[in-house]
């Protein structure tokens, strides 16, 4: 199983495949086979490194390898990095993820145990798989899973699409919003309690403050129109030019 560039994987599988048929595919000891790719892998890296850092890519590849040789006891599980170096997987890292690490690993490292079942492992690197699918953009179906059984010296393998997993994915979206709704609220009560009483408080604190007093509007006389006040004057006019005709009669 690999991760990072594809062209470092087919180069470094095709340099792999090579130098086993040179060797006869002798290996006796599943290490040793890991050391034959790891030559390879620098192989590539010596022969492409600069150019992809020249065009802006880091030289990225990181193998899972597996399985058990005539001369191993037990089977074994090896995690190969970029440079070449490895590591084994062992009691004190019950698993390796590779690839989009970051969404599933909270997923196994709070579940998983190097003591438990494969069926139980199962279960648990599928839900890491969702979790990793619903948060990574490049991440999808279909999941391809290998087991392996020590002393067995035969794989099983077998393809899952998305029909096949959907009831689960479906299962544990709901799983979780359930189980968030029956978290006891205990921890934070005395949040909402703080809340509420500093709301109270205000509300109690506008309803006894004294209310400033309205000042009252002054009404005015109402003007008269001026239409009207132009027709009393000329009417004034008329009375006192009518009696002052009278008294020039009368003298």
């Amino acid at each position: 199983m690999t991760s990072g560039l594809r062209s470092v994987r087919d180069k470094s599988l095709t340099y792999f495949d090579e130098a086993m048929e040179k060797r006869g595919r002798t290996f006796d000891r599943l290490f040793k086979a890991l050391n034959c790719y790891a030559t390879q892998v620098r192989r590539v890296a010596e022969e492409d490194g600069a150019a992809l850092e020249a065009a802006g890519l880091h030289f990225n590849i990181h193998v899972l390898m597996g399985g058990q040789f005539s001369g191993d006891k037990e089977h074994k599980l090896y995690l190969l990095y970029p440079q070449g170096n490895w590591v084994e997987v062992g009691e004190g890292t019950p698993y390796q993820i590779i690839g989009a690490a970051a969404y599933g690993k909270p997923v196994l490292d709070r579940t998983l145990k190097h003591g438990d079942s494969i069926p139980f492992a199962l279960k648990v690197g599928s839900l890491a798989f969702d979790s990793t699918r619903i948060s990574a953009a490049d991440v999808d179906f279909p999941v391809d899973v290998v087991m392996y059984r020590k002393g067995s010296f035969r794989m099983v393998e077998k393809r899952f699409t998305k029909q096949d997993m959907q009831e689960n994915a479906d299962w544990w979206q709901g799983r979780l919003r359930d189980s968030v709704n029956q978290l006891s609220p205990a921890w934070y009560d005395g949040l909402f309690e703080a809340e509420k009483r500093a709301g109270e408080a205000k509300a109690s604190k506008s309803s006894k403050s004294p209310k400033a007093p309205k000042t009252p509007k002054t009404t005015k006389a109402p003007k008269a129109p001026k239409a009207a006040k132009a027709t009393k004057t000329r009417k004034s006019a008329s009375a006192r030019s009518s009696r002052s005709s009278s008294r020039a009669g009368l003298v």
